[in-house]
């Protein structure tokens, strides 16, 4: 691709130049701070404001986002989130408060987050919620401390192994090994399933949980949940959820009727922030009576019509300097309350037809691993494709031709050459077939023209980037040459 000069600031920039013009001082002048600390030479490129604005939205255009595209990331639910909700979260009576302002100076916000606990309890089936987690790793943090607290108010110290199925999200384990648990993994039989004999020799007088992501990353529903939850705590173990996947189940299934002492949420991937980018997050964690005096603190009590903050009797403490990330919780309130207990059915009811029309138009093309209905998320390998030479990776930049952001790749890693794809609840069947249409017209290419996936994508702002390098030394300083 040809670079368009007109946005380049260095190539257009020319001494006298101005940009933009500073306001008149409105307050008392001060002196500048010694000549040795300031910087003499500032290299930076003097350009017109409208050149200034055309540059950085030449940049904006480069940008790949939920507002712009298909985003089909698999368990990470980027979908398109109601923009009305984020007007209502810049309300001055949410948007202007201080998380340590007296209680009674801002009700409003303690009652929003009263209900939501409430709302996110009655939803997942259990007992009491705190909100105060800033992320699904901080939940899941919350859940492992409190797993831990429990057996230890029991007198049960030896309980120090936590049993984690092969196809986790890789924060389940690096969590219960921060939390000093020893990792060990249940496979998956041939169905995708748990591996019942494995969790059978595994769960013991030693092992404090098993941590299960339900439906699990292969986007596939273990009917044998209530059996999974009958051998743990048969044996004295606590069964922990992550409710990463919550989209495919909401109004549908309950966590707590499947056996679940304790699951955690993404406020930020169901309820309507969208996620990504880095934050912001909100990972509420929901518990059964047996661990609410556990919760991490701050929670909001009512008192008649009084609500205030309180703390459970043995929690684990608190998560932050503060009782979570507040703007979330408005939006989650926000579509909750949007959409109603039929609004919240139809959401998992079309995450999951959209995931299937998937799964059903593109298995021709791609190895189906597990060919059984399948949940929020399809989980496809790229084996037919690499037996020609065509890797994974090859396809999934090959899609950035076609206009699409790639799916999740190589995750879960029980398969080989994975891609994940999560058309979400909000894409419409034009989109999807779009999609289909570009996947479909890949693998054939695959087979027909491979060297021109080696090299794709070819029309992109940047090529094939050194991707480890990318993220272990990023450069993130302009430089004029």
């Amino acid at each position: 691709m040809k670079k368009n000069k007109h946005y380049l600031l260095p190539d257009i920039s020319r001494p006298g130049k101005v940009g933009c013009q500073l306001p008149e001082l409105d307050v008392p002048a001060a002196e500048l701070p010694p000549r040795e600390k300031l910087r003499q030479e500032l290299t930076l490129p003097e350009v017109s404001e409208a050149e200034l604005v055309r540059h950085f939205t030449s940049l904006s255009r480069r940008n790949y986002g939920v507002d712009t595209g298909f985003y089909p990331l698999g368990s990470c639910t980027m979908k398109y989130n109601p923009k009305w909700h984020e007007d209502i979260a810049r309300f001055p009576g949410f948007q202007d408060i201080h998380p340590y302002q007296p209680a009674d100076t801002v009700p409003g916000a303690l009652q929003l987050m009263f209900e939501l606990q409430e709302l996110l309890a009655e939803i997942t089936g259990l007992d009491a919620t705190s909100l105060t987690p800033m992320a699904g790793a901080q939940g899941e943090l919350a859940g492992l401390l409190m797993v831990r607290a429990y057996h230890r108010s029991r007198g049960e110290d030896r309980r120090r192994k936590i049993l984690v199925p092969d196809s986790a999200h890789g924060t389940n384990p690096a969590t219960a090994a921060m939390c000093g648990f020893e990792v060990k993994t249940i496979p998956s039989n041939g169905d995708g399933n748990l591996d019942l004999k494995s969790l059978v020799s595994l769960m013991n007088e030693e092992s404090a949980a098993l941590t299960l992501t339900m439906p699990t990353t292969l986007g596939l529903f273990d009917p044998r949940i209530a059996e999974i939850s009958a051998i743990v705590h048969e044996r004295g173990g606590l069964l922990i959820g992550d409710g990463a996947n919550l989209n495919s189940l909401l109004g549908k299934v309950k966590f707590g009727d499947l056996g679940f002492d304790c699951v955690q949420l993404n406020l930020h991937k169901t309820f309507s922030t969208p996620h990504g980018g880095g934050g912001p997050g909100s990972g509420p964690v929901c518990v059964k009576a047996g661990l609410a005096d556990f919760l991490p603190s701050l929670l909001v009590a009512k008192d008649k019509k009084r609500y205030q903050f309180t703390s459970p009797p043995i929690t684990i403490g608190r998560l932050g300097a503060a009782c979570g990330n507040f703007g979330v919780m408005v939006k989650a309130y926000t579509y909750i309350h949007s959409l109603g207990a039929e609004g919240l059915k139809e959401v998992s009811e079309n995450a999951v037809l959209n995931a299937n029309y998937i799964k059903e138009k593109l298995k021709p093309y791609y190895h189906l691993p597990y060919d059984r209905t399948c949940m929020h998320e399809v989980v496809f390998s790229g084996k037919k494709q690499k037996a020609r030479g065509v890797a994974t990776l090859d396809i999934a930049k090959r899609l950035l031709d076609y206009g699409f952001h790639p799916p999740t790749v190589y995750f879960p890693q029980v398969v080989e050459e994975a891609i994940m794809i999560e058309p979400t609840e909000t894409e419409s069947k034009e989109t999807l077939d779009a999609f289909i249409e570009a996947m479909i017209e890949i693998a054939r290419e695959a087979e027909q023209n491979p060297e021109l996936l080696h090299h794709a994508p070819h029309n992109t702002p940047v090529r094939r980037l050194d991707e480890a390098n990318a993220a272990r030394k990023p450069n993130l300083r302009w430089k004029m040459k």
